[in-house]
């Protein structure tokens, strides 16, 4: 009888091999299936020749890749495969028969040796598990590798090795060309040429690289440079170091390369005349600003705040940055609250127009007065960029933000509370209170007239109303205005006012005199004289200073009031001088001289002689218009009181205009009182309607049209033209007003202060191409005279004979846009090269100028 290991022996030998076989296909096809993919993939594209069609540098570059595949691929399925062994094969085999036979087979009996019985039952059981190892058959490998392949790629590897079998050939395999040159020289010409361009904002010129014997060469960062290789592609190469670059690189036999030089390096052409350069980068110094003196303040606040930036090629921009230095800052009464959020004060940098702007120095000019940091200490900072983005910053300055000055005690008063105000809201009250102390029971010189003192209840009125309701931002703001509105009145008043209380004080100091008056007396109105002519004194400097820009001698005009000045202080104190020692007849007699000298320095301000007609006209139209601008402002306060009726009640307004304010004291229609929503329309006694004075303001206007110059002239026409469209729209105003169209009739009222506005620009141009006709026709001697001294051009000699006339030739707000094209021009054409050597040397020139 056959043992059962002898059957397992004959039985299962073949079955067991093959299934084993398959294991190991199994693995090794789980394993080695990307290999084999990249390897096929190696195979078809050169069996297809594409390698012959590619640049070298790809070729190798796909040479390098592949190898590099097949080591990574090749190491993985080394790792993920494992050996089989026989055990591991039995037990796939076993697992397909019924009952295992093959580890029964093996088993041995556990329990009852010793009972035949049970012995003869194992036996049995044995022999029937090897009658069915005749049943065994090889177990198939499982090949699918879909889950670790879920896209197919060994399919499209197969394809393209099929593709490759049936369409390529095993010749295309080789001839894989040789990378770099064999040294041949080429036929004939320039084998190459090369620029370099650096960045436009460096103003360096192009160089041309064949050019360039030394082998080092200095290259502004950001510099461009241009390469063209001529004859067989590949005979020459570029290799370079200079540019950084990692990606998109292209192949180095381009005919033609062109890459920025971002870093120091090599530059190098490799093959029949080649060069090579060791490439140092000229730096780009950053750009440089500092304060150059301290700021000036003008007599209305204006700032100017010195500066110079320097920078090797030029400054594009610059700003100003101002923050409040709160460390610095005398935290007491009003400044007590800590401040309300506010972003720090950004200004543009002011840059020439012309020239270089490598080195300048100009002046940062702006107006802070109404700012919540005027006068309070500050932290500036500039900061100015370069073309290539760098910046430049400068130690920060404290100073105190230039901010108007008020010497009136009252002004300075509302201007510090509105400070306050400003500053926190929770000051509200605080400030509100202030005012009425400062307001309760003011003495007769506190405030200017009646209209200031109510425009100053009313905005006290509306502050406590505010505050007590819980003062919003707009509301703070609506009330910082009017408080610095009312502040600027009260500084600046009126100069006829200012004339009228010095010689009032003149004629009490000089009746004082006549009758033997006491020495207080007369100090305390000698005191009173000095502080009025102060004040007339300071109204004459500021309005000549508001004059500066259109008066040419306003410096001599400001020398010679300084020196008046003097004299005026000098007279009155030898005045002082003399009453006290007694001698009131030459301190009469002094008084006089004093009033003489007040008198002529008020004819020489006035300035001499009488308007011209034209000057007269153009009065007239400005009355005009500022009469039609009140009743425009009466009208909408009357709009405004028939939707909220009493909302103008009690207010000031602040009129600006004529014949339209409330609460102005004396108004323009010589009427005084109070300010009544609804009088212009409904009227008061012996007073008109809105309608009848726009049809009296309509005939004043036609008469002046008839007294118009320059009829015979094109601005002149214009001019009546404009001022016919405004009596239209006059027209058309009283027509509403009657109607009781309010809206229509301010519509219309805007239609005519525009054409008002036309009609004297339009005028102003007919009296000065009058005054040019009339200074070219002033005799033929006087003509041949300066036409003698005129240069080749035509200009006017400056003065004292100098080059160059003192006439502005670009006027107009058009001067810096007309300028930056004339810079513009200039360069286009001094690019052009088929211009002359001597043009462009002149047009260099005049770029080196400007």
């Amino acid at each position: 009888m056959t043992t059962p290991e002898r059957a397992f022996e004959t039985t299962i030998r073949w079955p067991l091999r093959l299934t084993w076989a398959g294991l190991i296909a199994e693995r090794a096809t789980h394993a080695f299936w990307p290999l084999w993919s990249v390897a096929m993939v190696c195979l078809a594209l050169p069996m297809l020749g594409l390698h012959q069609s590619m640049a070298v540098e790809l070729v190798w570059t796909a040479v390098i890749v592949t190898a590099v595949a097949l080591i990574l691929t090749g190491g993985y399925g080394l790792r993920a495969f494992h050996w089989p062994r026989r055990a591991e094969a039995m037990a796939r085999l076993d697992a397909t028969l019924a009952g295992r036979p093959l580890q029964a087979v093996h088993d041995a009996q556990a329990i009852g040796n010793d009972d035949p019985a049970s012995r003869a039952l194992w036996q049995a059981h044995q022999a029937r598990m090897a009658a069915r190892l005749s049943e065994a058959r090889a177990v198939p490998p499982d090949l699918k590798v879909s889950r670790r392949d879920p896209f197919a790629l060994r399919y499209v590897a197969l394809m393209g090795i099929a593709v490759g079998i049936f369409f390529g050939s095993l010749d295309r395999m080789g001839g894989v060309p040789v990378l770099g040159p064999d040294g041949a020289a080429l036929a004939a010409g320039p084998s190459w040429e090369g620029w370099i361009e650096p960045p436009g904002y460096t103003g360096l010129p192009v160089l041309y690289l064949p050019d360039q014997t030394d082998d080092e060469l200095g290259i502004p960062q950001g510099s461009r440079i241009i390469l063209r290789f001529y004859g067989e592609i590949g005979r020459l190469t570029l290799a370079e170091t200079v540019s950084g670059r990692s990606s998109e690189v292209p192949p180095a036999s381009d005919p033609e390369q062109q890459f920025t030089v971002a870093q120091e390096g090599r530059l190098e052409i490799n093959g029949a005349g080649g060069r090579s350069w060791d490439v140092a980068l000229v730096p780009d110094a950053a750009p440089s600003v500092a304060l150059t003196g301290p700021s000036e303040t003008s007599f209305d606040g204006r700032m100017s705040l010195p500066y110079r930036a320097e920078d090797d090629y030029g400054v594009v921009s610059g700003q100003a940055h101002i923050d409040l230095d709160i460390a610095a800052l005398d935290r007491r009464f009003g400044l007590a609250l800590d401040p309300e959020p506010r972003a720090l004060i950004e200004r543009d940098l002011t840059l020439p127009i012309t020239g270089s702007r490598a080195d300048f120095t100009e002046n940062l000019i702006d107006d802070f007065s109404q700012h919540p940091w005027a006068n309070l200490p500050v932290s500036i900072r500039l900061q100015v960029t370069d073309a290539a983005g760098q910046t430049g910053l400068a130690p920060p300055v404290t100073m105190a933000l230039p901010g108007r000055r008020f010497f009136d005690p009252l002004a300075a008063a509302v201007i510090e509370q509105r400070r306050d105000l400003m500053w926190n809201r929770d000051n509200a009250t605080r400030v509100a209170q202030v005012l009425r102390a400062v307001s309760w029971k003011p003495e007769d010189r506190l405030f200017r007239s009646e209209a200031t003192y109510l425009q100053f209840r009313v905005i006290l009125r509306r502050l406590e109303g505010f505050a007590n309701a819980g003062i919003s931002a707009q509301q703070r703001d609506e009330i910082a205005q009017a408080l610095w509105d009312l502040a600027v009145q009260l500084e600046d008043g009126d100069i006829d006012d200012a004339r009228e209380r010095m010689q009032q004080a003149q004629e009490r100091l000089n009746e004082a005199m006549k009758r033997g008056a006491s020495e207080s007396e007369i100090a305390e109105l000698m005191q009173e004289l000095r502080d009025a002519t102060q004040d007339y004194m300071r109204q004459l400097s500021r309005q000549a200073q508001q004059q500066q820009s259109e008066d040419f001698d306003s410096a001599e005009n400001q020398q010679s009031m300084q020196m008046d000045m003097n004299d005026l202080q000098r007279m009155m104190d030898r005045i002082q001088e003399l009453m006290e020692q007694g001698r009131m007849a030459e301190a009469q007699q002094a008084l006089e001289e004093l009033q003489q000298l007040m008198e002529n320095m008020r004819v020489t301000q006035g300035g001499e002689g009488q308007p011209s007609p034209g000057q007269q006209a153009m009065d007239n139209l400005a009355e005009t218009l500022r009469d039609q601008q009140g009743l425009s402002d009466q009208a909408f306060r009357d709009l405004q009181e028939q939707f909220n009726p009493g909302v103008n009640q009690g207010q000031s307004q602040n009129n600006q205009g004529r014949s339209g304010g409330e609460g102005q004291g004396q108004s323009h229609d010589g009427q005084g009182g109070e300010g009544n929503g609804q009088q212009g329309e409904t009227g008061q006694p012996g007073e008109q309607s809105l309608a009848e004075r726009q049809n009296n303001l309509r005939n004043e206007l036609n008469r002046q049209r008839g007294n118009l110059p320059g009829e015979d002239t094109q601005a002149g026409q214009a001019a009546r033209d404009a001022l016919e469209q405004a009596d239209r729209a006059m027209r058309g105003a009283e027509e509403a007003l009657r109607q009781d169209d309010l809206a229509g009739a301010i519509d219309q009222q805007a239609e005519a202060m525009n054409a008002l506005r036309e009609g004297i620009r339009n005028l102003g141009e007919a009296m000065a191409e009058a005054e040019q006709e009339r200074q070219g026709g002033q005799g033929q001697a006087q003509g041949n005279a300066r036409s003698a001294e005129r240069d080749p051009l035509g200009r006017s000699p400056g003065s004292g004979g100098a080059l160059g006339g003192d006439q502005n030739l670009l006027q107009g707000e058009d001067v810096y846009r007309r300028a930056r094209e004339l810079l513009d021009e200039i360069r286009r054409r001094s690019g052009e090269g088929v211009r002359s050597r001597e043009e462009l040397d002149y047009l260099k020139r005049l770029l080196e100028r400007f």
